[in-house]
């Protein structure tokens, strides 16, 4: 009870300060001044008369959070101090490791790839080698998280893993170091080169390069500069440019002002404005501006925030053409604020709202039928699922860092070849959008007029409703798959489960034909996927 007390006093205390330093707010909004009221009778309540002693933590937390929801936004949120690494990380893009991309497979921590210049790298750790041990300890069964946290540590601090590839077991032993995620990519990594180095220039001839900048990371337009001036942007030898920010989810507010700044020598770049602050405008100036060359910028509803801001600035002032479909609607401004005694929290609450040059809102809204940015008349290209998941497959094969794999029917330098094999038809639009401007002078279309308002409105309509579809044909599966067990273990049934064929059988790829009870054939379907199997045991099929 003791405790209990001592919670008690600190939580009235820590409640008496917010409403002493908040007198002249009080003084001017009564809401405010019985906000605590409930929730210090309600925490005495708990406290005294509950049947068992509350989790006090978890009181605090679900107080906090139960404000925040109620805002209904999704980009303010709270940060308790145990998450406060993770959160970091996943704004500045840094962390302290060996630098490596891994995932779990088949139980065991494996690597995708190494990092660009990271001690993994250095030590020798390739793609897909197992880590099987680290400081003496099996990963098996263990999470991606579980491992992360025995990999990262203090800089200059060593680490002890065994990695397994093929029949052979190599024990290393790597330095962690703080580790900056890579954020400027090309579309090929150079075999020939030792570290395996990005390649940008997409067409020789043209002096055409291809950018992706994955992520706004502080720093990321200092990264984005030296490769465009190494490339012979600041010379006038860069024929144009193809700028990719799909699946980019933003980031720093300054680094997007200042890549938008590279191409832009006047004019506003982006206005915020908020209740609590004077509207704000970020303006392009002169100095360290670019040479002129065709710039096309790669959206997709997926590109938001910074990726915004920066697509926006460019179409709106006509220094670049976008391509692809309509973005995401991210258009809120976030500050992080620190508070706490001891181990400290933060709160990332929204404060204002971004607007491009044209006074265009990029905030979605759920009433909007305007948000974001729109591709450019005549570049909007949609891609169907299977499209998408075949693009995003082969670029993430040139992710990985694979020395020495280039063959001798690969021919990285023809553009129509690289298209072809990179299979992205919002890639190959943006680039011979790029090269027709550097060809004939003007921009002509590669894609569609584009959709927007209310007929967007529907079409995103119609994919909800698929979706739903498609959820409720699986909540069906898993009911009646509940209901199987069920009558099993009432009926002390340890059968095995349905097994169509063979496990050891590819039949993705393959073609399912179904024939009625009279014996005619009712369709013919081409396998695309590798889970028919599952599909099929739940929808009552068995073998004849």
């Amino acid at each position: 009870m003791k405790g209990t007390t001592m919670y008690r006093i600190a939580l009235v205390s820590i409640l008496g300060v917010a409403v002493v330093g908040s007198t002249v707010a009080i003084a001017t909004t009564d809401r405010r001044t019985t906000l605590f009221d409930p929730l210090i009778e309600i925490e005495h309540l708990l406290a005294t008369e509950y049947v068992t002693e509350p989790d006090y933590d978890a009181l605090q937390l679900g107080a906090i959070d139960g404000m925040i929801e109620s805002l209904n936004d999704p980009y303010t949120i709270y940060v308790p101090p145990s998450e406060r690494q993770g959160f970091e990380k996943s704004l500045t893009g840094e962390y302290v490791g060996i630098g490596a991309l891994i995932r779990v497979i088949d139980g065991w921590l494996t690597v995708v790839s190494p990092l660009d210049g990271s001690p993994a790298y250095f030590a020798g750790v390739m793609a897909d080698d197992r880590i099987v041990e680290i400081e003496g300890e099996n990963t098996y069964g263990k999470s991606a998280d579980e491992c992360v946290k025995l990999l990262t540590g203090e800089p200059g601090t060593d680490v002890s893993i065994v990695v397994e590839r093929g029949s052979e077991r190599i024990p290393l032993t790597i330095t962690r170091e703080q580790i900056k995620t890579q954020t400027v990519k090309g579309f090929h990594r150079d075999s020939s080169d030792e570290e395996s180095a990005w390649e940008f220039v997409i067409d020789p001839e043209r002096s055409i390069a291809y950018l992706r900048l994955t992520q706004f990371t502080p720093g990321c337009s200092d990264e984005l500069t030296k490769v465009l001036e190494g490339l012979g942007a600041r010379e006038g030898t860069l024929g144009g440019l193809v700028l990719d920010l799909r699946e980019n989810p933003g980031g720093t507010l300054d680094d997007a002002v200042k890549i938008a700044d590279l191409f832009l020598d006047k004019g506003v770049i982006v206005s915020t404005k908020g209740r609590a602050f004077p509207e704000e405008k970020r303006e392009a100036t002169s100095e360290g501006t670019l040479p002129d060359f065709p710039v096309a910028v790669l959206i997709n509803e997926r590109s938001a925030s910074a990726s915004e801001i920066l697509s926006g600035a460019l179409v709106d002032h006509d220094r670049a053409v976008a391509v692809g479909t309509r973005s995401f609607g991210k258009g809120s401004v976030q500050t992080v604020r620190t508070f706490g005694r001891g181990e400290v929290a933060e709160l990332k609450m929204t404060i204002q709202r971004y607007y491009l040059p044209s006074g265009r809102s990029i905030q979605r809204l759920p009433d909007s039928t305007t948000w974001g940015v729109d591709p450019t008349p005549g570049f909007y290209v949609p891609m169907t699922d299977d499209e998408l998941v075949e693009a995003i497959t082969v670029r993430r094969e040139q992710d990985i860092i694979r020395p020495g794999e280039d063959t001798d029917e690969e021919d990285w330098t023809d553009p129509d070849w690289v298209l072809d094999r990179l299979a992205d038809p919002q890639l190959t639009a943006a680039v011979h959008a790029v090269q027709q401007r550097i060809d004939t002078g003007e921009w002509k279309p590669t894609g569609l007029e584009g959709i927007g308002g209310d007929e967007l409105a529907l079409q995103e309509l119609r994919d909800l409703k698929l979706t739903r579809e498609r959820v409720m044909r699986q909540l069906s599966r898993i009911d009646k798959r509940q209901e199987d067990l069920e009558t099993m273990a009432a009926e002390g049934d340890d059968s095995p489960s349905v097994d169509l064929w063979d496990d050891a059988a590819k039949v993705e790829g393959g073609e399912l034909v179904v024939y009625g009870a009279d014996g005619s054939e009712v369709a013919r379907l081409r396998i695309t996927g590798s889970d028919l199997e599952r599909w099929l045991i739940d929808a009552g099929v068995e073998r004849e």
